[in-house]
């Protein structure tokens, strides 16, 4: 995936799968809206291409975003590591309806039915990463043996490799079970209880891929998340509005140094950010060029964010 003429955004090596990642990537949950522009789409999702980035991560659980990325960009797919979730509910979610209500499902059906529908809406004959969603414990896991499943769909060739988005308190489990080729986990500044784990799944060869870096460590006022997510976004805005940063700042704007945080965690491979604000997105490539922190301001921010 050559970016020639492109930001130098850092890279890693997506633990076993061997894929090369840049540190940045993007998140598309932001594209859930049918109604947004098809032109400002197509637009941006060229752009996050054309700025170097190389992994998109979406879901069935984000509206019509499988849908924007299919009609904008794969005719570009041989440039980007596509990853999407399963368990999900299969079909279009109510425009509007509140977020994360929809039960999810780990029957081995529900999961080849959400692979197969994000395949079409995408208009690819493979995905990267398929991640069962929303951290399911080992135990639901084993109940209609979905592990399996993913497997039978990888040997078909319809995704290449096998993950979760992982959260405590399963996570230590989910490590445990030796079959996930990456993790997606929450961390930031303000959100650092996954921090060893992170570390845990890339001692195990796993890749690890954040979220919540930057959209949750200056999280906004959300009126379409569910009162629950509004309130724990609203006492992560306070714990991070506690902190005065002015003296580590410099020409730095708090976002750009809350993903070089991010960033900067030694065991992270790539982070997902995501906008629909081209401002934004050409913001964060050129805060990720600058790569990690340096040792004595990762520690200083760490002691800050207790």
């Amino acid at each position: 995936m050559g970016h020639d003429g492109c930001m130098t955004i850092p890279t890693a090596t997506l633990g076993r799968t061997g894929e090369t990642v840049t540190k940045l990537g993007y998140g598309a949950m932001e594209l859930r809206s049918r109604k947004l522009d098809p032109d400002a789409v197509d637009r941006l999702l060229n752009s996050v291409l054309d700025a170097g980035i190389n992994m998109i991560d979406t879901s069935p659980d984000y509206g019509a975003s499988e849908q924007h990325i299919g009609r904008a960009i794969s005719n570009r797919r041989e440039e980007y590591f596509l990853a999407s979730k399963c368990g999900c509910p299969v079909g279009d979610e109510p425009e509007g309806a509140p977020r994360g209500r929809r039960e999810h499902v780990f029957t081995r059906e529900n999961v080849r039915a959400g692979v197969e529908q994000s395949l079409s809406r995408m208009n690819t004959d493979r995905l990267d990463l398929v991640q069962f969603h929303i951290s399911p414990s080992p135990a639901t896991l084993a109940e209609d043996d979905a592990v399996a499943e993913l497997e039978v769909l990888r040997d078909e060739g319809k995704i290449r490799f096998l993950g979760i988005s992982g959260t405590l308190p399963h996570l230590p489990d989910q490590i445990a079970m030796g079959v996930f080729d990456a993790f997606q986990i929450p961390y930031s500044a303000v959100e650092r209880e996954h921090e060893q784990l992170i570390s845990a799944a890339a001692g195990a060869g796993a890749g690890t891929i954040i979220r919540g870096g930057v959209a949750r460590g200056l999280p906004d006022a959300r009126p379409d998340y569910p009162e629950q997510y509004q309130a724990m976004l609203k006492a992560r805005r306070e714990s991070f509005e506690e902190v005065d940063l002015s003296d580590l700042l410099g020409d730095a704007t708090p976002m750009e140094l809350m993903l070089r945080f991010t960033i900067s965690h030694p065991d992270m491979h790539t982070t997902i950010v995501g906008t629909k604000n081209p401002e934004h997105l050409a913001a964060d490539p050129a805060a990720a060029e600058k790569g990690p922190l340096s040792d004595e301001l990762y520690a200083d921010l760490k002691a800050r964010f207790v």
